[in-house]
């Protein structure tokens, strides 16, 4: 359900770590952009993800169908709330749930998830840093794997990818599943416990993971042809995520009020 002034919205980011903005996407722009995620998936999915998950990190390189309700005023109203201004986009990825794919471990996002080289190393501080949402492009619901979440986990120093910390596999007292129609957005603090859901339907469960961060924290671990990203791996021997730099036509295709979201990641120039 979704909570309906911003109010609600950061009341229910700070109590459970998540909420839910409905019809972000039109229901009638909805088949359209399906339609294109799926063909990116199918043509650029990576050997990486788990079996029965297409999964195509940056996203924007292929397709910018998605990106004008970026902007979406209840979207862009509640971020800056959460991360200040100049917020810019650290991640965007298709996400597809086949039928077959296995239940995943409970984690949290970058830069809380500690098998990562540019993790924030447990015990972190409580404060809200990186946002992720996933943007519905199928209805989520039980059968077709609704993400789960742990409420109220956002506020823990650690999550369950720490050696201290819980077994990742196992179902805990108070997990959710999330359920919502397309066209939907979930808005979660990075740092809330999450896990994959199995898919037993015979219908793709289509999703966007687009991820948020403030102007203040350093994304170039991320990038893969970075010398910070070297050295971070190779000092810590952990691997991190990658989000390739954005060519300069994919850039300029963006509509204007989007390209300062994806500014830092334009390919640069030797």
């Amino acid at each position: 359900m979704e909570s309906n002034t911003l109010a609600d919205q950061l009341h229910a980011l700070d109590k459970r770590g998540f909420c839910m903005l409905t019809q972000v996407i039109p229901a009638t722009q909805l088949p359209a952009v399906r339609a294109e995620v799926l063909a990116v998936v199918a043509e650029h999915r990576g050997d990486g993800a788990p079996r029965h998950v297409g999964f195509v990190p940056g996203l924007v390189n292929h397709t910018r169908c998605f990106a004008p309700y970026l902007v979406e005023p209840r979207l862009t109203a509640l971020l800056a709330e959460c991360l200040g201004e100049h917020l810019r986009i650290s991640f965007t990825s298709a996400i597809v749930n086949e039928l077959g794919n296995e239940r995943g471990g409970w984690h949290a996002d970058w830069p809380f998830n500690q098998h990562n080289a540019g993790r924030l190393p447990a015990p972190y501080p409580d404060l809200r840093m990186h946002i992720t949402t996933l943007w519905m492009l199928s209805p989520f619901c039980q059968q077709n794997g609704g993400t789960l979440v742990l409420p109220g986990s956002h506020r823990r120093d650690s999550n369950p990818t720490s050696v201290a910390g819980p077994d990742p596999h196992q179902q805990l007292s108070g997990e959710v599943q999330i359920s919502g129609d397309a066209g939907s957005v979930l808005v979660m603090d990075s740092r809330l416990w999450h896990a994959t859901a199995a898919n037993q339907t015979g219908e793709p469960r289509v999703a966007l993971a687009v991820r948020y961060a403030p102007w203040w924290l350093n994304l170039e671990v991320l990038r893969p042809e970075s010398d910070e990203r070297r050295r971070l791996c190779g000092e810590s021997g952990r691997d991190e995520n990658r989000v390739p730099s954005i060519p300069n036509e994919a850039y300029q295709a963006l509509p204007a009020d989007v390209q300062p979201l994806f500014r830092h990641w334009r390919q640069r120039t030797s």
